[in-house]
This record gives C-alpha cells, structure tokens and sequence, in this order.
C-alpha cells in the first residue's frame, strides 16, 4: 500500500509541477505586454469618423457623385459696371471687306438723363443701328441706348479711334489713329469737358454752370461755351491757340434758338479778321438776315 502511493507521487508529481511551470510562463508573458492603449485626440477622432462617413471618388458610388456635382451651385457671374452704373456690350457695323468699320460699346443697362450742358451726347439709336450726337435727347421719341463705357472702333483689324463715355459724354483719354495705326490726335476728357477747361459757375455748389474756357497743353484751345443762368446756351465757338476761329454762335436764352451767326478766320494760321455778322434770326427762329457772298 505503501509503496503504491509513492509510485502514484512520483508519477503525478513532475505532471503537476510541469502544469504549474507553464501557468508561470503564461503569466510572464501576458505582463510583458504593453498595457499603454491608443490614445486618440478628439479633433483626429471628429476628422476621421467624417473622413469615413464621406466615400472618397475611388469607393464612391458613381450615382452619388453626379448628384453631387449636380447639387453644386455655380458662382454667379459678376455684373460688369463702369463709374458706378451696370451696363451691357454692343456692337454696329457699317461697310463691307476691308472698309469695314466696327464699333464696340457699352451702354447703360436703364436710362439716364446726360448732364444738360454737355453739348454733345452720344447714344445708340435702336431702330437705325447707329450711334449719333446731339445737344438734346427725347427718348420718348427714339429708342436709344445712352453710351458708357469704353468704345472702340476699327477699319478691318486696325483700331481707328478709341476712348470711353460717362452717361453719354466722351470722358478720360480719347484717342485717334491713322490706318497704319499712327497715333494723330490725343484728348482728355472730363464727363464731356477738355479736361483742364477752366468752369465756371453762378451758384456756391457748382450746380450751374456759367462758362467754359477750354485749354489744353497751356493755351485756350478747343470749344467753348457760355450759358444763362436758367442752363440755356447763350455763346458757342471754338479756339484755336489763343484765336476765336469758325462760326460762333449766339443763343437767346430760351429753346435754344439762335439769334447770330458770326464768321471768323478759319484758323489760327490764317490772317485775323473782324468778326462778320452772316446770319441773324427772330425770337421765333425765323431768318431776318444772311450777308451774301459776293
């Protein structure tokens, strides 16, 4: 009895040491382990659930990706304007070949009245398909469209002349060129006036003008102008170098009728000669005289 319990000791004893050994080394090896864990920041963590939530164009189903660029609004495009006021392009042409002459515009998207004293205003008749001047606008008679902006016009590929408009009036440089593109006579404009045209006015706030001595390059020269103080036209002629030249006008101060017509030397390279009285007419724009050429 004896000997068999120490046989069943021998026999079990080195099992259970070779049990409790490898329960040790399981042990050992599970402490060896890192116990430091992923620490996340919770921006990464917002970065990477919206990066999974949102297919990326290789993954992504194709039907989702057409709806997205269709749900895309696109930029709206920009209004062009010009000294503050929206406009729109246009263009007229006049001729046929190599005369050809085109002319590129702008013009004021709503009617506005051009300043009053600007003698020469320029708009774009709709019905006629051209562009004109005058001193005075009805729109409630011709459709047209008031220049603003810039203006270009060409023979053929050659620009001819160039400049821009303010609510109808040349303004800023002005610019005209030979068919060999040579540059023949440049202006500077301001909203219808030589830009260093000395005004005058009867009011403290410039509202009224009264007169307009025109200079340019140091010298009066270029058109001039006088007014009545209720905005009507009472003198208009022109200089050159110093020199009343042409035809000079006199206005009675209403409806802008003409009462004379005074002739001077043609230029300034022309001998002086007193004013000759050619024309006159009555208050109601009848003709009363005309000095014949002899």
């Amino acid at each position: 009895m004896m000997f068999s319990l120490v046989c069943l000791c021998w026999v079990t004893g080195p099992q259970a040491q070779a049990q409790i050994i490898g329960k040790e080394k399981k042990k050992l090896f599970f402490w060896q382990k890192s116990k430091t864990s992923l620490v996340v920041n919770p921006i990464d963590t917002a970065i990477l659930n919206d990066s999974l939530a949102k297919p990326s164009l290789a993954n992504a189903n194709p039907d989702s990706v057409l709806e997205d660029k269709k749900g895309k609004k696109k930029e709206p495009k920009k209004k062009k304007t010009y000294f503050g006021y929206r406009v729109k392009k246009g263009f007229t042409r006049q001729g046929r070949g190599d005369n050809e002459i085109v002319e590129t515009f702008y013009y004021l998207r709503e009617y506005k009245e051009p300043n009053p004293y600007v003698r020469d205003k320029h708009f774009f008749d709709v019905k006629k398909r051209k562009i004109f001047r005058s001193a005075t606008l009805d729109p409630s008679k011709t459709q047209m469209l008031i220049l603003h902006g810039p203006y270009t016009k060409k023979r053929g590929d050659v620009i001819i002349e160039q400049g821009f408009f303010y609510v109808g009036a040349k303004h800023l440089r002005w610019e005209t060129f030979r068919p060999d593109s040579t540059l023949t006579q440049k202006v500077h404009y301001e909203k219808g006036f030589l830009r260093d045209a000395v005004i005058t006015y009867y009011d403290a706030a410039k509202t009224k003008i009264k007169e307009v001595i025109p200079y340019q390059y140091g010298q009066v020269q270029g058109d001039y102008y006088k007014f009545y103080e209720n905005g009507q036209l009472e003198w208009q002629g022109s200089y050159d170098k110093g020199h009343k030249v042409g035809t000079w006008i006199n206005f009675f101060d209403f409806r802008g009728r003409r009462q004379f017509e005074f002739k001077y030397a043609e230029s300034a390279f022309d001998k002086p000669i007193e004013p000759v009285l050619v024309k006159q007419y009555d208050r109601h724009g009848a003709l009363v005289f005309e000095k014949k050429d002899n």
